[in-house]
């Protein structure tokens, strides 16, 4: 039984070391790109990339239930990440991220208590370190206060990743990929029909290509671990887990665009890491 539930851990931190790696790349193709392109496109190369992977991985043929919680979960993700990056693109990342990414790990935390039941001890101790730490971590030194827009597009966002994570916990329970193939293909038609809706091109620079292909497969990459966290294990301890992600995208930044860790993000790694030991044992 630990065996399973150390896999799961290890399921959920992959999760958020890919998805951050991922908000990375999406990030850096935006900043000279239409972002609603890179969103679109992205979204297609993480679909191609799971149609291959359903070729290469073997599983049941999921049920009827299983494909329409995965397409339900598509829906509620694609209207999280339009928030996230509608609250990004008009207020503060330092306010956003850290907000969204929180109320995105209580929502599923909530559910998972009224299912199963407290998790030990331990793990609930360590739950609570790793909100704090993506708070932290993502949280930036600003005296200015929280606007209202900002407030309901972080919640709008940390709701609709919130019911993804629940969706796509119940959709795994009989197959992995086929059910995010279910939850990708909706995300892809919304998307489709705002670019439609909006009249515009979605078409990237040459130079944006291969950070755009990157974003999608590493997206496309953590859902999958996601899923398979959650499907092992608990799914507020895999929510939680997987809320790490901005750990990755500020090391990250670090390390490829030299941007310099403040004292505050160093003690966010820490505490992340202190979760992460109380979480697993």
């Amino acid at each position: 039984m630990l065996g399973t539930e150390l896999l799961a851990v290890f399921y959920g931190l992959g999760s958020a070391v890919t998805w951050g790696a991922g908000d990375f790349s999406g990030g850096f193709a935006s900043k000279r790109g239409n972002i609603l392109s890179v969103i679109v496109i992205s979204q297609l190369v993480g679909l191609g990339f799971l149609l291959l992977l359903s070729l290469i991985i073997p599983e049941d043929t999921p049920t009827y239930h299983s494909l329409a919680w995965g397409a339900a979960g598509g829906i509620f993700g694609a209207t999280g990440l339009v928030a996230l990056y509608t609250a990004l693109a008009g207020g503060r990342m330092s306010i956003v991220a850290p907000l969204s990414a929180v109320m995105t790990a209580l929502l599923p935390i909530g559910f998972s208590f009224f299912l199963e039941g407290l998790p030990r001890s331990m793990q609930l101790i360590g739950m609570v370190i790793a909100l704090v730490s993506v708070w932290i971590l993502s949280a930036q030194k600003n005296g200015s206060p929280l606007v209202k827009r900002e407030l309901l597009l972080s919640l709008a966002a940390g709701v609709g990743f919130g019911l993804f994570f629940v969706c796509i916990d119940q959709a795994s329970e009989s197959a992995i990929i086929r059910p995010l193939i279910a939850a990708r293909v909706a995300s892809v038609t919304l998307f489709g029909c705002i670019v439609l809706k909006r009249g515009s091109n979605a078409s990237v620079k040459k130079s944006q290509v291969p950070f755009v292909v990157l974003a999608g497969v590493l997206d496309a990459s953590g859902n999958a671990l996601f899923a398979m966290a959650a499907s092992l294990g608990r799914l507020d301890i895999s929510s939680v887990l997987a809320s790490l992600y901005p750990a990755s995208t500020v090391l990250l930044a670090g390390l490829f665009l030299k941007e310099r860790l403040q004292p505050q993000q160093w003690i966010g790694v820490l505490t992340a890491g202190l979760a992460l030991v109380l979480i697993a044992f």
